[in-house]
């Protein structure tokens, strides 16, 4: 349990900067932006909001669909290689949800060149794109603006940059990051199983299978040959953890986070944000107030560390 927590920089020495969590954990879950905030947080020390913001706007990081399809904040110098690894995968399975939403594979093939015009232009929330699409007459109603952004980000044409507001902008790969080099897909493996390793051992193939949605037989290509770090670290203090936390996602079990309280911390896909003591989950809490919902009576020093835990989330969003 202990190495786990120091492979995630969650016990032991913290890093220092956004980039430092994203190095050692190669992709923070980040199915909402506050997710991926809070997961830097409990990751690192002295950051606040605006240091993820500025990484997003300096194109050091990006957030897009990689590992299951699920979206996840990374480093802009990791994107092609984790994307041509992770992506083609998921091409069924975003084809079927577009008919679904009803849109048709001339209307979301259609849309794709809507959306880098805009693009080109600079970057575009979502919003932005849905009227852009509508006006095309391409379906957006429902979920369908999801897949079709979903859609265009597998082709490699976007991903999710800078803030705009209060929304987080979809900018063109080409422009923002540049012309994308080729790698191997054996060499995308090594990577892939280096990186899990350092920020998720020690794990197996099936770990690594379930975390990246990759094959088994992948997976333990990618791990063949290589080890987990050996970190020094100590039992860490109380921690509140956000929603959709990476120490809930990284593993094929959850079981020993959870502690018997899955029905409590996953409800209908959500993963509530939870309270962390010794490794296991006693809590889910609320990102707006802090406050906690225990599994069972917290004891007095339990409470005190998760009320300066609490104390340090609003120091980070600047409360």
């Amino acid at each position: 349990m202990i190495p786990r927590l120091a492979a995630q920089l969650l016990a032991g020495p913290k890093a220092t900067s956004v980039l430092g969590v994203l190095d050692r954990c190669l992709a923070v879950q980040c199915q909402e932006l506050r997710a991926g905030q809070l997961g830097v947080r409990a990751r690192s020390t002295g950051l606040t909001v605006d240091d993820v913001d500025e990484a997003l706007a300096s194109r050091a990081a990006v957030v897009t669909w990689v590992n299951r399809g699920t979206l996840h904040l990374i480093r802009s110098e990791d994107y092609a290689w984790l994307h041509a690894l992770t992506t083609p995968q998921l091409v069924t399975s975003n084809a079927t949800r577009l008919r679904q939403e009803g849109v048709s594979t001339g209307q979301a093939d259609k849309a794709l060149p809507i959306i880098t015009r805009v693009l080109k232009d600079g970057p575009a929330t979502r919003t932005q794109l849905k009227d852009a699409l509508e006006r095309k007459g391409v379906p957006v109603a429902g979920q369908a603006i999801v897949h079709l952004l979903l859609k265009a980000t597998l082709a490699g044409i976007c991903v999710r940059g800078p803030m705009v507001g209060r929304e987080q902008a979809f900018v063109l790969v080409a422009d923002w990051l540049g012309k994308q080099p080729r790698v191997s897909r054996e060499t995308a493996l090594q990577e892939l199983g280096t990186r899990y390793l350092a920020g998720h051992g020690p794990s197996t193939d099936r770990d690594l299978a379930k975390w990246a949605g990759l094959t088994l037989r992948d997976a333990r290509a990618a791990l063949q040959g290589r080890e987990a770090p050996a970190y020094e670290a100590t039992v860490p203090g109380p921690t509140l953890l956000g929603p959709w936390d990476e120490l809930l996602c990284g593993w094929d079990s959850r079981d020993w986070v959870m502690a018997g309280a899955e029905g409590v911390i996953t409800v209908n896909g959500i993963f509530k944000p939870i309270a962390l003591v010794r490794g296991r989950a006693v809590a889910t809490w609320t990102v707006s107030s802090g406050a906690l919902e225990p599994f069972a009576p917290l004891s007095a020093a339990v409470t005190k560390g998760l009320e300066r835990e609490w104390a340090d989330v609003q120091r980070f969003y600047r409360y």
